[in-house]
C-alpha cells in the first residue's frame, strides 16, 4: 500500500499495490481465503481513510482569534470551529523570514499552514473565504491557491504575538521573497491581514 499526498490538493491519494485473490481462490478453490483477504483490505482502507479532522477540537483556554464557518466538519461551537492561541499553537508550527511590501526590513513569521488548518476541520469545499476585522475579504480556491508552502496563518512575528496594530491577531501571509511567484498583485491582494474568519464554500 502506497499513501502520496497532492501537494496542490487537501486529501490524500491511495493506491493499493497488492494482490488480494489468487487465480485458484476466484474459480473457487479458496473462496474463503479469498473472502478473507478482501474483509482484510477493507478495514485497512476504513482506517486509512478516518481522517485526523474526525478528532474533536479541544476546549478553548483563550480569547477566541480565528472563526472557521461553511463547509466544514469538525466544530466545536454552534456551525463554527474557534480557535485560541492554543489551540493553533497545537497544530503544526512554520515559519517565513521575508520582507514585505508593508514592512520595513525582514521579519520571522510564525504561523500554521492554511492547508494544515483546513485538514484540521475537515474543510470540504472549493474555495475558501479570508475575513478581515474591517471585512476585507479575498477568495482562495482550495484545490490550486492552498499548498504545502503557502499561504501562512501568521500569529507571531519575530517570536511575539502580533497585536492589531501589527497586522494581528493573524496575518495570512506568503514566503515573498523566496520566488517572484509570490510578489504579484494576485497575491497581495490574498494577504488577508487582522484576519479573523475563514468561510469555507462548496
Amino acid at each position: 500500500m502506497r499513501l502520496s499526498r497532492d501537494r496542490r490538493g487537501l486529501a490524500s491519494a491511495v493506491s493499493f499495490r497488492f494482490p488480494l485473490c489468487t487465480a485458484a481462490e476466484e474459480l473457487g478453490a479458496g473462496v474463503w481465503a479469498c473472502a478473507r483477504k478482501v474483509a482484510a483490505a477493507a478495514r485497512i482502507l476504513a482506517l486509512v481513510a478516518v481522517p485526523a479532522a474526525a478528532e474533536p477540537l479541544p476546549p478553548l483556554r483563550g480569547p477566541v482569534l480565528l472563526t472557521v464557518t461553511g463547509a466544514i466538519e469538525v466544530t466545536n461551537a454552534a456551525g463554527e470551529a474557534r480557535f485560541d492561541l492554543s489551540l493553533l499553537e497545537s497544530l503544526p508550527q512554520r515559519s517565513y523570514t521575508t520582507s514585505t511590501i508593508w514592512t520595513d526590513g525582514r521579519h520571522t513569521f510564525t504561523g500554521v499552514l492554511l492547508r494544515d488548518l483546513l485538514l484540521r476541520v475537515g474543510a470540504r469545499g472549493q474555495e475558501v473565504e479570508a475575513i478581515a476585522l474591517n471585512d476585507y475579504a479575498a477568495k482562495l480556491s482550495t484545490r490550486e491557491d492552498v499548498t504545502g508552502e503557502a499561504p501562512l496563518l501568521a500569529y507571531r512575528i519575530d517570536g511575539r504575538a502580533m497585536s492589531i496594530r501589527d497586522k494581528g491577531p493573524i496575518w495570512l501571509i506568503y514566503p515573498f521573497d523566496s520566488h517572484p511567484f509570490y510578489r504579484s498583485e494576485e497575491i497581495y491582494a490574498r494577504s488577508v491581514w487582522q484576519l479573523i474568519r475563514l468561510d469555507v464554500h462548496d
